[in-house]
């Protein structure tokens, strides 16, 4: 696959913008494996953001109905539109935008290789979303956050609300040496299976924000100092209103929290402040 990428970055004269996350597959089980765990059928509609040159996207036009591809840079996206007539595949539309501004039409399955320094707010956005599952490729360092659990050191607040709105479940890594050009760390392939009984709550979020600005502190002083999140009280009412909350919870360090816990304090909160 390192000599087609490189035949097909040479014909149509590509320069890769690491920058842009431009680093491409080229490692043709990995691709296979993918499809593997993405399990298509010809009903399934299938989101992929940064399709690129079509490393992903021609060998699945063949498993499934459709594919609505994402791809920002026009350079790329009208390449792989012309590959993909060249390869006589029809089920797939391109769509040249920002994947994080646009609004994205019906899918159920969602396959990528995300554009990593998006990807916290790409993978949000898609939660947001009702579909079967996605699977995702992104950097080692983000997916091990992403599994991480209460009291691990790399629990975060990407890790909280990637845990409240569906299961994960990191599926295999990917080396750097499997790309062209190569990143600077490896991957890993992760499954997402959305909770449909769950909504993201904003409010849900803001206070998940002001807890893990302070994730070693207490949960107790981590929402007094980061309140403003929250709402813009006093420091004195802040005070008062924080104390009137779950004692226990209140002596947790919020890295102990999981989403249950925090849910219950949004929740509180809420009643607390007449929202």
């Amino acid at each position: 696959m390192l000599t087609d990428t490189l035949q097909i970055l040479k014909k149509y004269n590509i320069r890769l913008n690491k920058k842009k996350g431009q680093n491409y597959l080229i490692n043709r089980n990995i691709v296979l494996k993918i499809l593997d765990h993405a399990e298509l059928s010809p009903d399934d509609t299938v989101l992929e953001i940064g399709p690129g040159i079509g490393t992903l996207t021609i060998p699945m036009a063949s498993e499934t109905g459709k594919i609505i591809a994402v791809e920002q840079d026009q350079k790329i996206a009208a390449i792989l539109k012309k590959r993909l007539n060249e390869s006589g595949i029809s089920n797939v539309e391109v769509l040249i935008a920002d994947a994080t501004k646009i609004k994205f039409p019906k899918f159920n399955k969602v396959v990528s290789n995300l554009p990593y320094q998006i990807s916290s707010p790409l993978t949000f956005k898609i939660l947001k979303h009702d579909f079967d599952f996605a699977i995702l490729m992104y950097q080692l360092e983000f997916a091990g956050r992403m599994v991480a659990c209460p009291g691990d050191s790399n629990y975060s607040r990407l890790s909280l609300m990637t845990h409240y709105c569906a299961d994960v479940e990191m599926l295999f890594e990917v080396s750097r040496e499997d790309f062209y050009p190569p990143p600077k760390i490896s991957s890993a392939v992760i499954k997402l299976k959305p909770d449909k009984k769950v909504e993201v709550d904003e409010f849900l979020i803001k206070v998940s924000r002001a807890l893990f600005q302070h994730k070693k502190k207490k949960t107790r002083n981590a929402l007094i100092d980061s309140f403003h999140e929250i709402a813009e009280l006093d420091k004195k009412t802040r005070k008062e209103i924080v104390q009137k909350l779950d004692d226990e919870l209140l002596d947790k360090r919020v890295v102990k929290l999981d989403p249950e816990e925090v849910l219950y304090i949004s929740g509180q909160l809420k009643v607390l402040l007449e929202i």
